[in-house]
């Protein structure tokens, strides 16, 4: 990675991660806007019975892991544009009833046990031949992450679905394969002519900013099953995976643990004034 990228992306978390330990003292300072949030967890006997050093870890650790993950996706965006993406949240173009009712198809056919049916990266190629046989109306769909880089005369769009901690059951993966296939969709049909010449591709990727299962692992031993049900296995980005493509860099995850590890302080001290703030 070169030295002027890698100094963007140190930066970039110095500067996040520093603000959001700010907010976060702010917060939950006196008459701050999440301060009643951990005060009305005396309310909870079940927690509350437990002392009051528990109920202040308890009710501040979930609203950490919360607030903490909308930072990262947004910290990850920046990540992007630093790496030499260009990064949008939404694709415009058409898309028909009729490749909606394939897509339809397409989630049933992945649970319908009799027909074993596996999801595969050519399942596109399906919804292609629909957008190309009928007409669209117009439609503007937000997303997740939308980079695009131009390779060699080549424009690349990847289209990415990031749940943090890729935890989905069965049917939130499914709504977040919907998703993803109806932005391929007007995103194909807004850029059909220059894809059919090689001119445009699109990948499409259900990412998590973690791997729950190992921590230096990337796609290959992540065992969510439910994500799995609706996802080929060449669209996943998981954990290492996501920060080496985000970073464009093979070793981007390694840059990200060491950029994390070395602002963390900030936020390790942030949690230390807020805990201290509730002790009598």
């Amino acid at each position: 990675m070169n030295q002027d990228k890698q100094q963007k992306i140190l930066k970039i978390f110095e500067a996040d991660l520093k603000s959001f330990a700010d907010s976060l003292v702010k917060d939950y300072s006196l008459g701050g806007s999440k301060r009643g949030n951990i005060e009305k967890k005396k309310n909870n006997f079940l927690i509350a019975g437990l002392g009051k050093e528990i109920m202040v870890y308890s009710a501040l650790m979930r609203s950490l892991d919360s607030s903490l993950g909308n930072r990262i996706e947004n910290l990850a965006l920046k990540v992007a544009k630093a790496s030499g993406y260009t990064v949008s949240q939404g694709v415009k173009g058409s898309l028909s009833s009729e490749t909606t009712k394939k897509i339809a198809t397409l989630l049933a056919s992945y649970k319908d046990k009799k027909s074993d049916k596996k999801p595969v990266s050519s399942d596109l190629l399906l919804l292609e031949e629909a957008i190309e046989n009928s007409e669209g109306k117009p439609k503007f769909h937000n997303s997740d992450y939308l980079l695009a880089k131009e390779e060699n005369g080549v424009l690349h769009f990847s289209l990415l679905e990031l749940k943090i901690g890729g935890d989905l059951d069965n049917k939130k993966a499914r709504s977040e394969k919907r998703a993803i296939l109806e932005q391929y969709a007007i995103l194909y049909s807004q850029h059909k002519e220059k894809i059919k010449k090689g001119k445009v591709k699109i990948s499409i990727f259900f990412a998590t900013a973690y791997n729950k299962d190992s921590l230096d692992d990337g796609s290959e031993n992540w065992k969510q099953g439910s994500v799995r049900s609706f996802f080929a296995p060449d669209e996943f980005l998981i954990g290492k995976d996501f920060w080496n493509y985000i970073c464009d860099d093979e070793n981007g995850w390694d840059l990200i643990t060491l950029a994390y590890k070395k602002n963390s302080p900030y936020i390790k001290n942030a949690l230390k004034i807020v805990i201290d703030s509730f002790k009598d």
